[in-house]
């Protein structure tokens, strides 16, 4: 009984130890980093709440993601606040990216099921 419970919280994380492993997502990841960048020095809290949400309900736990996801949002931050306010995406514009690369996302790293 032991091994079997075992074996099944093995499975449990499977997925994610297969995405990690594999890099799968990792671009996505990076470009929602990107994302959540511009939208937090453009003042578009609410969208970088959501791409947040995003991150953690679909992005395997491990640090490469988180650590891409950071690197790509200091970056994208730092770029955008060297421009002028003008250069700003609007909140539509921006939302339908944060849209679109989370369907890239997910079709990358198919969501598994609630633990």
């Amino acid at each position: 009984m032991k091994r079997f419970a075992l074996l099944l919280c093995f499975l449990s994380f499977a997925p994610a130890i297969h995405a990690a492993a594999t890099g799968a997502g990792l671009a996505e990841v990076r470009d929602l980093g990107r994302l959540n960048g511009q939208a937090l020095a453009c003042g578009y809290a609410d969208t970088s709440a959501r791409i947040k949400t995003t991150m953690i309900q679909h992005a395997p736990k491990a640090r490469q993601y988180g650590a891409a996801f950071e690197e790509a949002t200091n970056e994208s931050f730092l770029a955008q606040s060297r421009q002028e306010q003008t250069a700003c995406p609007d909140g539509p514009t921006l939302n339908g990216q944060v849209d679109e690369t989370t369907r890239r996302l997910q079709a990358a790293l198919p969501a598994t099921a609630p633990k």
